[in-house]
Order: structure tokens, then sequence, then C-alpha cells
């Protein structure tokens, strides 16, 4: 069985899309057979560090293809690697298509396709949904990412699986333990950006005010970086809040896992989840979580591991986070929620789902 991947990108950026279909290579690879292949090609990648392409795919990987933006480029490579390939992993709907031509020349090619989020909660283009009418499987992140595609676009609903996103295997949570005792961190990570304004960051900001009159020591740690920064950083000094809140900027791998292993709460109060991998990194750390009541959030957070909240209710938000300050949250069932979401399980799982 010869695969091949199609990826908007993989190396050049680490977003959530990026992220997963990294797994999706390495799984392909190591589900593959004596005999087997696999092959990908990335739209938006300008190369593949060869260290990091190491430990993402294996012996199977024989070829591959990185297109700098180059749609044409792209494409034809895409044609070229399908031709050769017995079935196709499309990892963006926008690239759907090009699977859905290579299987027209090539009657009975088997093509999947990766529904990760927002990009399939809507309106489909004519291209887009014939290519959706041919899949032979979409592998959704999550119920309500499966819901929202069918409310859009009617397929057979058997055609629908879950497939959960998954902890990176060299994910390194360290020793899952207690939170610390001092002042109380509520942390919070994700791209500070515009356009990203539904991420509920300025919420969370608002929140501090109601917060400090109740636990004068708390603390708000924001992990990111984007055009919202200069923003975030006005609305905390026009609240008076700007000494309880702290920008950090991008951190490393070892710095994160530290942010995590000291704070008391993880907070994303985000509107449009399609999964939401960190939530599960914090649990990870035995970290609590609040999230909005949105999205796929709603499937990973439960009474054991979290709160949920409206979306933009920040006295709801404010609350939430001082119930939880104050309330003990045993790490065991946070650390075995997050367990749900291994690696070895994404693995198994791909391959049945591949599967005739």
């Amino acid at each position: 069985m010869d695969s091949l991947l199609i990826a908007p990108e993989l190396f050049t950026a680490d977003g959530g899309i990026a992220r997963i279909l990294r797994l999706y290579l390495k799984a392909l690879c190591e589900i593959s057979g004596e005999g087997d292949s696999v092959r990908f090609i990335s739209l938006n990648d300008l190369g593949a560090d060869s260290a990091i392409l190491g430990r993402y795919s294996g012996s199977r990987l024989v070829a591959w293809e990185t297109c700098s933006r180059n749609k044409a480029k792209f494409i034809r490579g895409a044609f070229r690697m399908g031709m050769n390939s017995d079935r196709i992993i499309c990892g963006h709907v926008a690239q759907l298509p090009i699977a859905w031509a290579v299987s027209r020349i090539r009657r009975r090619l088997p093509y999947y396709l990766v529904a990760h989020g927002i990009e399939v909660w809507r309106r489909f283009s004519f291209l887009e949904r014939r290519a959706l009418l041919g899949a032979r499987r979409v592998l959704c992140v999550s119920e309500f990412t499966r819901q929202e595609l069918l409310r859009h676009f009617p397929l057979p609903r058997a055609r629908t699986m879950i497939a959960p996103n998954a902890l990176d295997p060299y994910f390194e949570a360290g020793a899952a333990v207690a939170a610390p005792t001092g002042p109380p961190i509520v942390l919070t990570v994700s791209r500070l950006s515009v356009a990203d304004s539904y991420k509920g960051v300025y919420h969370l900001v608002e929140a501090m005010p109601t917060v400090l009159a109740a636990i004068p020591d708390a603390r708000l740690r924001i992990v990111g970086r984007g055009d919202a920064l200069p923003g975030l950083q006005s609305l905390a000094g026009a609240l008076g809040v700007s000494g309880a809140v702290e920008f950090t900027g991008f951190r490393t791998d070892a710095e994160l896992r530290s942010d995590f292993e000291r704070c008391r709460l993880f907070a994303l109060p985000s509107q449009r989840e399609g999964f939401g991998l960190v939530y599960i990194e914090a649990m990870a750390h035995g970290r609590p979580c609040l999230g909005a009541n949105c999205g796929g959030v709603p499937e990973l957070i439960n009474e054991e591991t979290g709160v949920l909240v409206e979306f933009g209710d920040v006295p709801a938000i404010a609350k939430a986070i001082v119930g939880a300050l104050r309330r003990e949250w045993p790490v065991g069932p946070l650390v075995r929620r997050a367990q749900e979401f291994s690696y070895q399980r994404f693995k198994e799982d791909l391959a049945g789902l591949l599967s005739p």
C-alpha cells in the first residue's frame, strides 16, 4: 500500500494543523508494512529540516516535496505522486479537489480528508462539494466538527468518522504534581492575533479586576505573540491590572513546560476550537482547564478536568476563575484524561480508519 499525504504545511509553521499532520505522517510510516511506501507534498513549507523530518517519518518515506507556496508546483507534484499511490490522505478541504481529480484518472483510488475545525464549518465551493462526495471517509477531530460539516454538506453519516487529535509522542509533560503554593497563576497560550480575537484572551484580561478583588495575589500569564499584543497591553493598563498580567512572548518547549508546572489553572475561553490540543497538554501536566462551551471543547473538559463558560461572558469567566483557583483538583483524573489522547491510540485508530 503506497500512501500520499497532501498537506498545506508540516514544518514551516507550528500551528495546530501542521502539528497534527506531522503525526499523520509519522503514523502512516509506522503502520505501513513491508513493501509499503509513504510520500508527502506540502504547499507552504520552504523545506524540511532533516532532524525534524527524521522524527516524524521513517524508512517507509520514499519521496517528499515542499513547494514554497507555489500552487502550480504543488498541483503538479500532487498529481505526479498521486498517480503512483494507492491512497491519498488530504490534510485540508481546500486541497481535496486535487485528490478528487487524481481519482478521476485513476479510477477507484481511495482518498480521505482530515477535517480539523473551522475550515469545514462553512459552505463549500462547487469543487469542494464534488470532492467531498467522492471521499472514502472524512476523519473529523471532534463530534462538533462532524456535525458542522454535515450541516453544511449532508454526506452519508457513515462516511464521517471521529479521529481526535493526539499528544505529540515527543511531548514531555514531566511529573504531574499538585499546583505549587504561592500566588496563583492563570496561564493562557495562544496566537495573539487581532484576527483571532475569538480565542478569548481579551476576555481573560477583562476578567482580572474581578478576580483580583477576590484573590488579590492572582496573576494572568499570557504566552504568545502577534499583532494583538499592543491592544492587550493597553487594555490591561486601562483596567489598572498591568501589574497582575504578564506577557511572555514566544516560549520554547522547555519554558512552556515550566509555565504549565507553575500555573494553577489553564484558561482559554475560545469560541472556535475544533479540538483544542492545548487543553490536553495542560491536563497532562495535571492542570485543570477553563474553556468556552463552544466547538469541540466540551468534548474534552468535564467536571473532573475543568470548567466551561459561555463565550464572551466576562463576569462568568471571572467567577469561574475564582472558583477554580479556590478548588483542589486531584491530579489523577487530569492525567488519565490526557492519556486518552496518546499518540499510540491515535496510530492504532488511524490504521483501522484507513482500512478498506
